[in-house]
């Protein structure tokens, strides 16, 4: 099979693109042949090193996938040769990846992907959209009529948040880097959306929001918790799923007199069961046309390393080139 990997950790020029022996599933194990995959800011962390889970090696980079059963290992009972799948968590704790034209998953990673959903929705949406769901429903629990606030809402984690929330009745402010970003997270289903390299901030949420919010969910690896904790309404949570090496400054008295708690989570954390309960509500909201995939660029898998440097470009360096995610389709 064709695959992108990397026989080293290293920079995205190192990702190789060429034959690999072809997977057999194992126990418990389903055979898929790979339809579309999507990058995440993880895949180029896991790729660099900065980040070490027990890598196999050669290493096959990435973590979700969509496609279609080819074979059952031994004990696979959940799906049926032919069926059309989804999945995230794969790259990681020592598993191998998924940017190949074939993947051995346990049947435990796997959803069934529903009717009118494509391949490439269904991948865009799978890492990104369990993350979000996660730290809103399982950890945030955001009821009908609450204020979500999400960083970064034309993102591939901010736009899955803008719609799960109004899934679940939210009102919604989301800020983004320029007018054009900002109408895409209107369209996605924003309340409010504030251009934050024109607008203030503060004071857009002031106006919008004068009581504050009652979920604060920040995506950008260098927070600034002193802005954040100042617009929580009284019990409100903060959400914190990025910025591995951030250590910003945190205002305890603001915090506490207000009742509020911060909700930290890494979405690989999380056990099949939990990831299970996510994704049976995102095929739900999937299949009805609210929850759908915002890409911002298709590609080649032979283009993995064009990929990653994009990803990068906009992850770390704040290019600002990438509004939504890569999607990439052997």
């Amino acid at each position: 099979m064709k695959a992108a990997y990397v026989e080293k950790p290293g920079p995205a020029e190192s990702i190789r693109y060429g034959d690999l022996p072809d997977p057999k599933p194992g126990k418990r194990q389903v055979l898929v042949r790979v339809g579309a995959v999507a990058v995440n800011p993880v895949d180029t962390y896991i790729r660099g090193g900065a980040i070490d889970m027990g890598q196999p090696m050669p290493f096959v980079v990435g973590c979700d996938l969509a496609g279609t059963v080819e074979a059952l290992g031994p004990g696979a009972e959940q799906f049926r040769v032919g069926d059309r799948v989804w999945g995230s968590n794969q790259g990681l704790m020592g598993r191998q990846g998924t940017f190949s034209e074939l993947a051995a998953v346990d049947e435990s990673w796997l959803y069934p992907t529903p009717v009118g959903v494509s391949d490439r929705n269904a991948a865009a949406t799978a890492l990104v959209g369990i993350t979000a769901h996660l730290g809103l429903v399982r950890d945030a629990h955001v009821q009908p009529g609450e204020i979500v606030f999400v960083h970064g809402g034309s993102g591939g984690v901010g736009s899955c948040v803008i719609q799960i929330a109004k899934a679940l009745g939210a009102t919604v402010v989301a800020t983004a880097g320029s007018e054009e970003k900002a109408e895409v997270c209107r369209q996605l289903g924003a309340d409010c959306a504030i251009n934050y390299t024109t607008d203030d901030v503060d004071e857009a949420l002031k106006t919008f929001t004068p009581d504050g919010v009652d979920v604060w969910f920040e995506t950008l690896r260098e927070q600034d918790l002193v802005q954040a904790v100042s617009h929580l309404r009284m019990r409100g949570r903060l959400i914190l799923m990025a910025g591995r090496d951030a250590r910003p400054v945190f205002p305890v008295g603001p915090f506490y007199v207000k009742d509020c708690k911060i909700l930290g989570f890494a979405m690989f954390n999380a056990p099949p069961e939990e990831q299970r309960r996510a994704a049976d509500d995102i095929n739900t909201w999937m299949a009805d046309g609210r929850l759908r995939a915002k890409i911002g660029r298709v590609m080649k898998l032979a283009e993995t390393a064009a990929a990653h440097q994009l990803q990068e470009e906009n992850t770390l360096l704040m290019a600002g080139t990438l509004a939504g995610k890569i999607v990439l389709e052997p």
